[in-house]
């Protein structure tokens, strides 16, 4: 597991803050996911959350049963290890989403300065299979690594004020999905009319660190037939097992 120089740092005096180089890697994304499936094998006594991120990993641990110096110690003991028998089984989610004008406000401009025609867009857009690091900044919003370098394009100037759910939007070198009404600065290219974020169900969002998505293009009237779906509680969300 040994494969990067890491370092440690206090995150107040509760967690540690566990760094990798300052990359969007997808076999960084391996090593933390592998690195953090051995932390709560071998440490779920003092660890009580490990929360991930594109290059790091926060590690929180129950302050009343060890201190810091010894979770560090730890950390790095099971780290240099070599042992690698645990075995990573994520899921690869297939997402729908509907590239159709109504839903893609910035699809055709981004054809344009791409010189590329729209059909090539969601073309290159559906192609990959997504790595998921993370979700943030809002619950529920997947940040995805694997956008094809054609695609990639600068933020906008000027945010809009409010994003739909479910818009599908490409900003930098990334792609992501907004799972509610909000403020957003990515530009928007379609829409899905899944639910990404939901209290009421365990866990509140059904993508995970280390799952892999491929986004799947559907015409309006399927995008309202699975909306309803998904409002009266009926749709089932292709997925498969992948190790």
């Amino acid at each position: 597991m040994n494969l990067y120089k890491l370092t440690y740092k206090p995150l107040g005096s509760i967690a540690v803050l566990v760094e990798w180089p300052k990359l969007i890697d997808p076999d960084i994304l391996r090593n933390i996911s592998l690195f953090r499936l051995k932390i709560h094998a071998d440490m779920g006594e003092y660890v009580l959350e490990t929360v991930p991120a594109y290059n790091s990993l926060t590690v929180f641990f129950d302050t009343a049963k060890i201190k810091y110096s010894s979770v560090v110690t730890d950390l790095k003991e099971i780290y240099a290890t070599k042992d690698q028998k645990l075995i990573t089984a994520n899921t690869l989610w297939k997402i729908p989403v509907c590239y159709e004008e109504e839903f893609a406000p910035d699809l055709e401009h981004l054809a344009e300065v791409k010189k590329l025609s729209v059909k090539k867009i969601i073309e290159l857009h559906t192609e990959p299979l997504y790595d998921v690091y993370f979700i943030g900044f809002l619950p529920g919003f997947l940040y995805l690594g694997g956008l094809n370098p054609k695609l990639e394009y600068p933020r906008k100037d000027l945010p809009r004020l409010q994003i739909n759910p479910g818009d599908v939007a490409l900003a930098g070198n990334q792609t992501g999905i907004y799972p509610r009404v909000s403020p957003g600065g990515w530009n928007i290219i379609g829409n899905s009319p899944l639910s990404f974020f939901n209290v009421d169900e365990t866990p509140p969002c059904f993508a995970l660190a280390g799952d892999k998505v491929k986004f799947v293009s559907v015409d309006q009237l399927r995008h309202k037939e699975i909306l309803q779906e998904v409002q009266d509680g009926v749709y089932n969300m292709e997925s498969e097992i992948y190790e």
